[in-house]
């Protein structure tokens, strides 16, 4: 029952809020509930407007917040005062709790779909092919981090290259794990990081093409600039299964490199130029497996910067060849198309 003058006992008090002494006592001692004051025995008594207070304890706990950040989420409430029912916590700081909330919440949902698909690619792949997925999706964490792909990358490009360039650049290269991904989607991601894991070998002291170190890190931002807009247009033209030729996209590749070395646009600079690239280490595995985790479920792969590439080096053979583009492509295919990564 309640005392005359209109406190409750902390039983009182969990009766009347539906939940046990325990409970009530747990968030008192972590100042969250002050009482209204203490009866001649010591015991706790609260008033009515402790009601209001544990109502909004529970609220937020049930939103999975952790007691530090419904502390600071709760109105103030001295040991004689207490928070009238109904009494919210400050709107921005509300915000701010709840899109943390949010965001950690997405991660976990994220790490456990990952961790679905992990289990069903190994699962459903034949037993002599678990011991080798395994050993792959035992390097990725999850939900998988894209840092070695974009370590890989910095150690790929021109050194001194401004900052906003290589941002830029890792936009376009490295690519974003799917939120919901398929199991193949994950042996694609794990593969490319066992891929830019372990150190290019062969290359001499540095694992950039020659055709870009040339242009050295002040002209490698002109560079790389340029040849973003030529992969966007021959993208175009790839998903309209153009053949590789003259063009807009080809006239810009060949221009990224002429502005790089500060040189002219003739036709002696774009043979010299296909020679160069044509020696140049491929990247056609990682530039496969990229292709390989954007593709939706049952969808057409989408060109990278990679199979951009190869259709425009194609088509600046042809035109320097003075052959069809088709040959020169069939030319590749059988020369490079299925090498193995050799960066």
């Amino acid at each position: 029952m309640a005392h005359d003058e209109g406190l409750w006992s902390i039983g009182e008090l969990a009766e009347r809020a539906g939940v046990t002494v325990k409970t009530v006592r747990f968030y008192s001692e972590r100042g969250l509930l002050p009482e209204t004051s203490r009866s001649s025995g010591g015991h706790r008594r609260y008033g009515p407007e402790a009601l209001g207070r544990l109502s909004l304890i529970r609220a937020l706990r049930g939103l999975g917040l952790g007691v530090p950040q419904v502390r600071r989420l709760l109105p103030p409430a001295g040991p004689s005062e207490g928070v009238p029912p109904g009494d919210m916590p400050e709107e921005g700081l509300l915000e701010d709790v709840l899109a943390g909330q949010l965001r950690e919440l997405g991660s976990r949902i994220e790490a456990l779909r990952w961790r679905e698909a992990a289990l069903r690619l190994v699962r459903e792949c034949p037993p002599g092919e678990r011991a080798e997925r395994l050993r792959l999706l035992g390097a990725v964490s999850t939900p998988p981090s894209t840092d070695t792909l974009a370590r890989f990358w910095r150690g790929w490009l021109p050194v001194r290259m401004p900052a906003r360039s290589v941002a830029a650049f890792l936009d376009l290269a490295v690519p974003q794990p799917p939120a919901d991904p398929e199991p193949a989607q994950v042996l694609a991601f794990a593969r490319l990081h066992a891929l830019t894991s372990r150190p290019c070998a062969g290359t001499g002291p540095s694992p950039q093409p020659a055709a870009h170190r040339r242009a050295g890190g002040a002209r490698a931002a002109v560079l790389y600039e340029g040849l973003a807009e030529a992969y966007e247009l021959a993208g175009v033209r790839l998903g309209a299964r153009r053949e590789p030729g003259p063009g807009e996209a080809l006239d810009g590749f060949v221009a990224a490199y002429a502005s790089a070395y500060g040189v002219r646009d003739t036709p002696g600079f774009r043979r010299s130029l296909a020679g160069e690239l044509a020696g140049d280490p491929r990247l056609d595995r990682y530039w496969d497996l990229v292709a390989e985790l954007r593709t939706p479920p049952g969808g057409t792969p989408a060109p990278t910067p990679g199979t951009a590439h190869d259709w425009l080096l194609a088509a600046l053979r042809a035109q320097t060849a003075g052959t069809p583009a088709a040959s020169a492509r069939a030319d590749r295919t059988v020369n490079q198309g299925n090498m193995p990564f050799r960066s």
